[in-house]
């Protein structure tokens, strides 16, 4: 199996390769990052596409994801480290124009986006720019679908993403500043006691997305799942991928 990733250097899309290196029914991955990814380097299975321009897919582009069956979408940036602007850009267009071209790569293409918790599809005052604009994505794409049944998107939508008990991935996520990184060892083991559904941890989360990227497509159920099956929250990821 072939899948695309992106995002291959921040701590979600990094969760996400690892698994993928180690995941034998994969026998292709094709990331696309606009830097090399330390990771993947001189991986038998790993195609490396250094791309600049992520609105804008050229043939030649194409051509390399030939046979890809689905992606995960991983790339991101914080909402207050970029103007609004740009923060839409990279939310929205980017994964909007992957979308539109990769949904004839395969039959059918799974596109696993990587939302977050706060998303929404009904704003309302209080809620954070960050969780208008995910939603705005979320639903984007399932506006997709409507004109491509063969497109089967996810969104999945992680909460406080813990890589504390994964050392795989350690060497190669980015480092946080000193106080977020202080913020963060203090207040992931509270709510790992406190509130689990608030916590991601990074192997089970990379393990779930790829497997969403791997599976049929079909739509999910139950707790936690909106968008006509297509949106997961940090609970219903959780309960999905057994933890």
């Amino acid at each position: 199996m072939h899948l695309i990733l992106t995002g291959a250097t921040g701590l979600v899309g990094s969760a996400c390769l690892q698994q993928m290196l180690i995941e034998k029914r994969i026998t292709k991955i094709s990331i696309l990052t606009r830097r090399p990814v330390p990771m993947a380097s001189d991986h038998p299975k790993v195609q490396v596409i250094l791309h600049k321009d992520f609105s804008t897919y050229e043939p030649g582009v194409l051509a390399k994801l030939e046979g890809a069956e689905g992606c995960v979408w991983a790339q991101g940036t914080g909402s207050n480290s970029v103007s609004k602007s740009a923060y839409t850009e990279i939310t929205i267009d980017y994964p909007l124009a992957a979308a539109k071209a990769f949904s004839g790569l395969a039959t059918p293409f799974k596109f696993v986006y990587v939302s977050g918790e706060g998303a929404t599809n009904t704003p309302g005052m209080l809620t954070p720019y960050y969780g208008v604009v995910k939603g705005r994505a979320e639903v984007a794409l399932l506006e997709l679908r409507k004109g491509n049944p063969n497109f089967k998107p996810f969104s999945v939508r992680p909460a406080v993403v813990d890589p504390s008990v994964h050392p795989e991935i350690r060497p190669f996520i980015p480092k946080l500043p000193l106080w977020k990184s202080t913020i963060s060892a203090g207040l992931v083991p509270v709510l790992n006691n406190l509130w689990k559904n608030g916590v991601s941890p990074t192997a089970d989360l990379g393990r779930y997305l790829t497997e969403l990227a791997m599976g049929a497509g079909e739509r999910l159920t139950g707790d936690g799942i909106e968008g006509d099956g297509r949106i997961v929250n940090n609970r219903a990821f959780r309960r999905l991928a057994g933890i």
